[in-house]
């Protein structure tokens, strides 16, 4: 039998697809948040707050109008994979030139000259709206593994 690109393959039951992707989500949110934190902390202190309580407001949207339903696409196209599926099959394709896009930009805020104040506001928002939206992985997750 000759070996073919799916023998190696990591396959893994679609519900731990959707386990990774609440993991994947909740990471990078906390670390968007915590580096957003960091450039926070090294401002006037009411300037931090109110960058602070922007950024938790507009988290809030972005996760409610964008987000969210990023993720209940992905959950619906998890739900229609075979049982036993790719590791790597929690983002569809398309979904990953969205998020080399996202790195990119957050390099590019990172390393021009844009306040260290608008980047925290931006890496907070994104980090917020992420760690939101893994709990949607994470309530599916737990809500499939109670019926099993």
């Amino acid at each position: 039998m000759k070996p073919t690109l799916n023998n190696y393959k990591p396959s893994v039951h679609r519900s731990w697809l959707i386990f990774a992707a609440g993991t994947m989500w909740l990471a990078v949110g906390v670390g968007l948040i915590a580096a957003a934190c960091f450039w926070l902390y090294h401002t006037k202190w009411y300037l931090g707050i109110v960058l602070a309580i922007s950024s938790i407001v507009l988290g809030l949207i972005v996760y409610s109008f964008g987000f969210s339903r990023i993720v209940r696409k992905n959950l619906h196209r998890i739900g229609g994979k075979p049982e036993a599926a790719c590791l790597f099959g929690f983002q569809g394709w398309r979904s990953y030139f969205l998020i080399l896009a996202m790195v990119l930009m957050g390099y590019a805020i990172r390393h021009l000259p844009v306040p260290k104040d608008v980047a925290a506001v931006v890496y907070f928002t994104m980090g917020l709206a992420l760690c939101l939206g893994s709990l949607l992985y994470f309530r599916e997750f737990s809500s499939g593994s109670r019926e099993k």
